[in-house]
């Protein structure tokens, strides 16, 4: 295994001081393991708040900012925040008008942040949740009852992050996270694995000519191993999965190829023009793209395609400023 690290057990603190650094606009208490935009809390805003296991850089701590999460808890790799780890998050933002918490659906996750909402009501915070689970490759996985929580986590984060930013209530933010949850979906697809540092060897194995299709974030398993395609038969198999869940002809959307963490961007690109190619041979219109690694796992590679089918004023949120470490435009 070699790794740009120092301890395998220090990863997450030494990420979180070098965000730090990178990123004075933040503030970051390593030790606790939250980030807070550093302007919060702001009075009558409501704030956002999402987390997870650390490994899917930049999600979270790299959607911190004006226009998308207000904080965000980093758990150990591929490993749950821990409730009063959340709880701090949530108290840390609180405005005034209540914290909304986005959250990925595993099993670890769900509870923890629920457990948190709880812990948060004793101090008078109210607060209200997204479940995202936007992956149509399996319907249960290792960690998961019910569909996983893969790319679609970012449309959620920008678009809601969007309406707080606003000054909507907080009713109305969650109202929007859940229908850009709705109204997407993701598909994974793994060419390698990754390696946890603490763990020193690759989380599943794949034969050199083999991908698994429908991947997990965690390297969970996916519908079947099958030979290594092109790109071309890689995306096709991501869109008629994705379609076969929620027809896509005659939809405006908004499309992300996300790599997993050891893709080239080259290579996102010759999946991008693959992707592109595909919804308009099928009638659907890209309207807007994001292509990047915006949520991986570690060093796999590989390739996630999510589409949200967008209407006019998802399209103006997610048009919106935002200003973070991995996300900005606008201003």
């Amino acid at each position: 295994m070699r790794k740009l690290i120092n301890d395998p057990a220090e990863v997450v603190a030494d990420a979180l001081r070098g965000l730090a650094a990178a990123h004075p606009e933040l503030r970051v208490d390593a030790d606790a393991g939250i980030v807070v935009r550093r302007d919060a809390p702001r009075p009558g805003k409501v704030g956002l708040v999402s987390g997870g296991g650390s490994g899917h850089e930049p999600l979270h701590v790299g959607f911190v900012g004006p226009g998308m999460l207000d904080a965000a808890c980093p758990g150990e790799v591929f490993t749950s925040p821990v409730p009063d780890q959340i709880t701090a998050a949530t108290t840390a933002v609180d405005g005034g008008a209540g914290v909304l918490h986005i959250v990925k659906n595993y099993t670890g996750d769900v509870l923890n942040f629920e457990l948190a909402a709880e812990l948060a009501a004793d101090e008078d915070v109210e607060v209200a949740a997204v479940l995202v689970d936007d992956d149509v490759a399996v319907h249960d996985s290792t960690h998961t009852a019910g569909r996983r929580g893969t790319g679609g986590t970012v449309f959620v984060e920008k678009i809601a992050g969007a309406l707080a930013e606003e000054g909507a209530d907080l009713a109305k933010v969650a109202a929007v996270g859940r229908e850009v949850n709705e109204r997407t979906r993701s598909f994974g697809v793994a060419l390698s694995p990754c390696t946890v540092p603490t763990a020193g060897r690759p989380t599943f194995e794949l034969g050199p000519d083999e991908m698994e299709l429908g991947i997990g974030i965690h390297g969970e398993p996916g519908r079947e191993r099958v030979p290594a395609g092109t790109a071309t038969e890689i995306v096709a198999a991501a869109l008629e999965a994705i379609d076969a869940d929620m027809p896509l002809r005659g939809e405006r959307l908004l499309v992300l190829v996300n790599g997993m963490g050891g893709t080239p961007l080259i290579e996102q690109y010759v999946a991008f023009g693959a992707v592109s190619a595909w919804l308009a041979d099928h009638g659907a219109v890209v309207a807007r793209s994001l292509v990047g690694g915006y949520v991986t796992s570690l060093e796999m590679a590989g390739v996630m395609v999510s589409v949200c089918r967008l209407t006019p004023e998802l399209t103006r949120l997610w048009d919106a400023p935002v200003q973070t470490p991995a996300l900005r435009w606008g201003r």
